[in-house]
């Protein structure tokens, strides 16, 4: 190689970090249709491990809804959960897959329910992001003749919004949830108090259900800041008779407070792991 080519090709050359550019770009858009085709199959062969975790009333002890979870199998190119709904949430499949999970939670709720004998009146929470529910394809109608051939009441599906950003239509959206409401669903904001914009939701969507963000509840007894922004937002569920529900209780300090401060009901390891099949949780005893 003469002097000439040498300097095109060394690491510093424009023509060279131009060729590094493009081959880092091919190799992220091979990455990106092996996932997708990954993605495609788990949908065909409805690959996704199931769970359910148990919301517990905090005073009466009553396990009164699940939350389903749907988590793929570990693989090379999903080696974990999160990589996975990352991906999701980057690709153009978010309204194809969460159609899929909903529909495969409704069934598989179902066929454990009656498995295990639990009350048919349980509540069930699904995950679901806002802008599926703006998607002109999706339609509630179809859920409804769902629920209806599993033999469900829309009272007891509970639409979780799981997406941290601000809905960008505001009016819109608030009309779309009117619409669910109106037929018996009802709607819970997961993540609050985890950013600005879970805190804002609250004003325009006027969930039935809070979740507390499990970085409010974890350790609340030795952080007084946490302590003080669950007391403002408990605070305004009375004002608006939104019922709370605090996500990742792990320790018997962190469920004193909560039962003590008035939260209705809790979820989280302390009460009850999630299962593929269906278990109420328990309180634990604990001294005062």
């Amino acid at each position: 190689m003469d002097s000439q080519n040498s300097e095109i090709f060394s690491g510093e050359s424009p023509f060279y970090l131009y060729l590094k550019h493009l081959n880092n770009r091919g190799r992220k858009e091979i990455l990106y249709i092996k996932r997708l085709k990954e993605m495609q199959k788990i949908i065909r062969n409805n690959a996704l491990n199931t769970f359910f975790q148990p919301i517990l009333n905090l005073k009466s002890g009553e396990t009164i809804a699940y939350e389903a979870l749907n988590r793929p199998a570990v693989t090379k190119l999903f080696p974990s959960t999160e990589e996975f709904y990352e991906f999701i949430g980057q690709s153009n499949q978010v309204f194809l897959f969460e159609c899929f999970c909903r529909n495969l939670s409704l069934k598989r709720f179902i066929d454990r329910l009656n498995d295990n004998l639990i009350p048919s009146t349980s509540l069930l929470f699904i995950n679901i992001h806002p802008h599926v529910l703006l998607d002109s394809n999706y339609h509630s109608g179809e859920t409804l003749q769902l629920l209806s051939k599993l033999g469900i009441e829309p009272k007891q599906v509970v639409f979780e919004l799981t997406e941290r950003s601000a809905v960008s239509d505001v009016a819109l959206f608030e009309k779309v949830l009117a619409n669910y409401r109106s037929q018996g669903f009802r709607i819970a904001i997961d993540d609050v108090g985890s950013g600005y914009n879970s805190l804002k939701s609250l004003i325009y969507l006027k969930p039935e259900f809070i979740k507390l963000d499990k970085s409010l509840i974890q350790n609340i007894d030795q952080n007084r800041e946490q302590q003080q922004l669950v007391k403002i937002i408990i605070e305004y569920a009375k004002q608006s008779s939104t019922e709370i529900i605090a996500e990742g209780i792990e320790r018997i300090e962190e469920l004193v407070f909560t039962c003590e401060h008035g939260v209705h009901y809790g979820q989280g390891y302390a009460l009850g792991k999630p299962h593929k099949e269906i278990k109420p949780g328990k309180i634990p005893q604990y001294s005062m």
